[in-house]
């Protein structure tokens, strides 16, 4: 903790995935929204190419998506660090031999903000699990689990809930099969999404079998796991929660899409799509999707906070009744730039935004100090 009795908070961004800027743009509205009186916020950047950035250079990452920092955001140091040894909540500067020239800078918490794989997945979590540091937002499981859509899926139908028609394809294997079980089991038009990305990256609609191999080649330029979906005629229904035992669930969200579907453009770009918050559901709609919201989370294991999708279908394509309430995914880490849903979402709840993130980063440090309670987690004295 720092001398002046606040909280030092290491806020990390960047990251080496395909939403690597939507996390910086995310940086910079968590930032301003740290209190100054309670936090003093500590950047680090991770790079595309996975370098950790501290101070001056991480402070050109944010500066790079075209908003002013904060004041009192903290930018003195050397700029490049790595993770503490187990126990030690600093980071330690190196240089390029892998020396230890400079001073330790010190934290109490982690907020990360890194969206998809190397952030979202579990992976910088077990890092963290690891040198025993608290952390904001879901841990090793499910984060895993709800970035992965093929294990996401999995935990769903474990739960009885519904979800779309899909199919799971691996690199490698033969394309012209999967395109015969698609327009056998799925039909046209089909979503194709690469299984271990977020914000819409790498998806495709596809409406026939040419767009479909194109989807299937996009989406395996992302990831080696690929899923296809059923198209769902629906309205798009979000939840947010907050918490873990028991978890809170926010009022619903509706998203009117500017695009064809929700796209990564309308999401953190061109500001097209319409937010209706809260959505306009029926008390009993309501109630049920909030219910739904939480199932899924518990589902995935997640914990602290995760925003959860839903498609609300009438009817479904073909004329039959639909389902009502149909689950698309779990965010274990949901945008948290001025226009994301999450912020939104609980700020209609009551939840203001210095409010929520106070909130998660005290869910963090109670589940460390749980977890240092157990057997097998105690650091040697």
């Amino acid at each position: 903790m720092a001398e002046s009795g606040r909280l030092r908070v290491l806020l990390l961004f960047g990251g080496r995935s395909a939403e690597h800027d939507v996390s910086r743009v995310s940086a910079v509205a968590v930032a301003r929204a740290l209190d100054p009186a309670r936090y003093e916020v500590v950047p680090v950047a991770i790079t595309k190419d996975g370098r950790w950035l501290l101070a001056g250079e991480a402070r050109q990452q944010i500066a790079g998506a075209h908003e002013e920092l904060p004041s009192g955001f903290r930018i003195e140091g050397t700029p490049v660090a790595e993770l503490p040894e187990p126990g030690r909540r600093e980071l330690v500067p190196i240089d390029a031999d892998g020396a230890a020239p400079g001073v330790a800078t010190p934290f109490d918490v982690v907020l990360p903000l890194l969206h998809g794989p190397y952030g979202e997945d579990g992976t910088v979590q077990g890092l963290f699990e690891l040198a025993g540091v608290p952390y904001v937002g879901a841990g090793v499981v499910g984060s895993a689990v709800a970035m992965d859509k093929v294990m996401m899926k999995r935990a769903f139908a474990s739960a009885g809930l519904e979800q779309a028609a899909s199919l799971a394809f691996r690199d490698g294997h033969d394309v012209d099969v999967l395109v015969a079980d698609v327009e056998r089991e799925l039909g046209y038009p089909c979503f194709v999404k690469p299984a271990n990305l977020g914000s819409s990256v790498g998806v495709s609609k596809a409406r026939d079998r040419d767009e479909l191999q194109a989807a299937v080649e996009v989406a395996l330029s992302f990831d080696e796991w690929i899923v296809l979906e059923e198209a769902i005629i629906g309205r798009e229904i979000e939840v947010g929660i907050l918490g873990d035992d028991p978890p809170r669930a926010s009022e619903p969200g509706e998203i009117v899409p500017g695009a064809d579907f929700y796209t990564y453009a309308d999401k953190y770009e061109s500001d097209s799509a319409e937010l209706l918050i809260p959505a306009p559901l029926s008390p009993a709609q309501v109630d049920a999707v909030r219910a739904l919201a939480v199932r899924a989370f518990e589902a995935c294991r997640c914990e602290a906070m995760a925003r959860v999708d839903f498609f609300l279908e009438d009817q479904r394509a073909d004329g039959r009744p639909g389902r009502g309430f149909v689950v698309n995914e779990v965010n274990t880490i949901p945008g948290f730039t001025p226009i994301s849903m999450y912020p939104r979402l609980w700020g209609e709840s009551g939840v203001t935004y210095p409010a929520l993130l106070d909130r998660l980063i005290e869910l963090a440090l109670e589940r460390q100090d749980r977890r240092a309670r157990r057997a097998g987690r105690q650091r040697d004295q």
